[in-house]
């Protein structure tokens, strides 16, 4: 046993971040503060500023933490498109989190060198889904334009599933409810 308090984690850093997932799960990020994560992990108050710097280092590590696992949840969906929305939708409700703080730059350290690796490899495993697939207009294919169409709807079901904001018929399953929205759109 080491410190004042007479108690030592093996890994402080994880327990860190796993108190501030709790917290933002249960009432969003600006609910975080080192000092109360510091608190709920039985630490000094100073501990947290040791692996983090401060609130925005902390939520920059969860920031490329979730685009990293967006990117596998995209990548592990295959080339089928539909898979890759409903893949991004599981992704939101599971890592609510995460999903909460990635699209806030605002809350942490956006242009840090790890966040536009992470950020950039979940939009190519975005944009992979949408490659070699047919403009629907009639004019030529534009994956970009395409990418950002998918995107938008994707994360607006997600959020709008997230602030419990969709109407009751959609039923209680995202999964499914995400593939038939999808499914009129992009199938």
């Amino acid at each position: 046993m080491t410190g004042t308090r007479g108690y030592h984690h093996g890994d402080l850093r994880r327990a860190l971040l796993d108190a501030a997932v709790e917290v933002i799960e249960e009432s969003g990020p600006a609910a975080v503060s080192l000092r109360d994560l510091a608190r709920r992990a039985g630490v000094s108050h100073a501990a947290p500023a040791h692996h983090f710097g401060d609130k925005a280092g902390l939520l920059t590590v969860l920031a490329v933490q979730g685009f990293e696992m967006l990117a596998e949840a995209l990548r592990g969906a295959g080339d089928d498109l539909l898979d890759a929305g409903v893949a991004y939708v599981d992704f939101a409700v599971r890592h609510r989190a995460h999903f909460e703080v990635m699209f806030r730059p605002e809350l942490y350290r956006a242009d840090a060198p790890e966040v536009r690796a992470a950020r950039e490899g979940a939009g190519d495993a975005l944009r992979a889904g949408v490659a070699g697939r047919p403009a629907r207009d009639g004019g030529p294919a534009d994956p970009g334009r395409d990418a950002l169409a998918a995107w938008s709807i994707v994360h607006g079901f997600a959020t709008l599933w997230l602030a419990g904001a969709l109407p009751a018929r959609v039923g209680d399953d995202p999964q499914r409810a995400a593939r038939a929205v999808i499914r009129r759109l992009f199938a």
